[in-house]
């Protein structure tokens, strides 16, 4: 009964994962990111949430994009995997993307397109029910597969970014086994994200804004985070809080060295679950520069810091 608890108040939310990092996981929720800046990004990010509780969700995922220099600046590529463990369910993502950067009103706008393979499983090898016999509640591990589409338009200023973007937009329904009883329908979810830079009278001090909206029209959820960064001679270091209306509260940290970004966050929820059954998010990620023909080409910057 907890395993179906779990799953209820998660799906009741949303069916992609959230993550308290979301701005450093930008392609995961737009492939219009993918391919931004001069380097190779690879991202991973790991989500222990409600602690304490059985079957509780576990969320992993790995993201990489590069642009594609050897066809022009204005290409970019990546590809990601997500898997997301919620009571007796297992949802995994594999994707590959493309994205298409002009420039535009001295800024940048993009353009992506990102096609996906859905597998959902669901270990019915967990239920207690007192009618084993029901072709409802299948009493062995079933999945199923489906191919699914997703896009997003996004614009970078100087100092800020936003983004829209449409995920699932074929609102696949996966047939978990061979009976259409058991089926699992995937909604289509609209994002909209977004981040400001706040200079300081220290040039090494800036507070980074952000936020992230997302809606299946049904149900919904905001987060909204603010950073205080420290970009250094040997590296970069950050401080934060972030905030889910209704939701949770967070705090983060973490830095940048050499190009190697290491990030922590623990999100209290504020209604239901209480602040000791939280959950722990880590991330680790890496940027580099891949061209070698390029001046300075040791030189790390990436746009994950908006």
């Amino acid at each position: 009964m907890t395993a179906l608890l779990v799953v209820a108040s998660r799906a009741a939310a949303q069916y992609d994962p959230a993550f308290n990092h979301y701005w450093t996981l930008q392609s995961l929720y737009n492939p219009a990111a993918s391919g931004l800046s001069e380097q190779i990004n690879v991202n991973g990010a790991y989500s222990l949430q409600m602690m304490g509780y059985t079957r509780a969700p576990q969320t992993m995922v790995v993201t990489a994009d590069l642009p594609l220099w050897m066809i022009g600046r204005a290409h970019g590529v990546g590809a990601g995997f997500v898997n997301d463990k919620i009571g007796l369910f297992e949802h995994k993502k594999f994707y590959i993307e493309y994205a298409l950067h002009l420039k535009l009103w001295g800024g940048r706008i993009s353009a992506g397109v990102r096609g996906a393979l859905l597998n959902e499983t669901f270990d019915g090898t967990g239920l207690d029910i007192n009618d084993p016999g029901d072709p409802a509640f299948p009493t062995s591990e079933v999945n199923g597969n489906k191919f699914d589409v997703e896009a997003g338009l996004r614009y970078d200023g100087r100092e800020w970014y936003a983004g829209v973007s449409a995920l699932h937009i074929m609102q696949p329904t996966v047939t978990l086994g061979d009976s259409k009883a058991n089926e699992f329908e995937v909604p289509r979810t609209y994002y909209l994200t977004g981040g400001y830079n706040i200079r300081l009278k220290n040039p090494l001090l800036k507070i980074h804004t952000s936020a992230i909206l997302r809606t299946d029209l049904s149900a919904w959820r905001g987060d909204v985070t603010a950073r205080l960064g420290y970009n250094g001679p040997k590296g970069k270091m950050y401080v934060g809080v972030g905030y889910s209306p209704t939701i949770s509260a967070s705090v983060l940290i973490g830095g940048d060295f050499h190009g190697v970004q290491l990030g922590y966050a623990y999100e209290m929820y504020t209604s239901g679950i209480g602040p000791l059954q939280g959950t722990h998010e880590v991330t680790l990620g890496y940027t580099t520069d891949l061209n070698l023909f390029k001046k300075g080409k040791n030189r790390h910057q990436s746009v994950r810091i908006l």
